[in-house]
């Protein structure tokens, strides 16, 4: 997986949009960020996930998946290997993460899709 393809799979999110933040491009819904790329560096992007979600991913494939270090990390954010995530491991978690943060209008257009 590369830092484009997960950016073109995460912009293929109803609704989603890039943006900035903190020198990271960042990836939106409704405004609020539900994937990073390029966080702690650039082999890497990130995924909000609920702890429960992140439990799953991490145990699934622990060489693709870990937990963010900190309190970021408690709250369900969690690191993607790129080198190490399967497409569609990274497309069930960029999913799970934008299902998070939509409002229920946007997940509704597409119910059944994202779990």
């Amino acid at each position: 997986m590369t830092a484009n393809e997960f950016r073109k799979m995460a912009l293929s999110l109803p609704e989603a949009t890039e943006e900035s933040h903190m020198d990271h491009p960042d990836f939106r819904i409704s405004g609020k960020i539900f994937a990073t790329l390029g966080y702690p560096n650039k082999s890497y992007g990130m995924v909000k996930l609920t702890p429960k979600q992140q439990a799953l991913f991490v145990e699934s494939d622990p060489e693709a998946f870990m937990p963010v270090k900190g309190a970021w990390g408690r709250q369900g954010g969690t690191n993607v290997y790129l080198r190490a995530v399967k497409k569609e491991s990274l497309r069930k978690a960029l999913e799970s993460a934008w299902a998070n943060r939509a409002s229920k209008r946007i997940t509704s257009k597409i119910q059944g899709q994202v779990e």
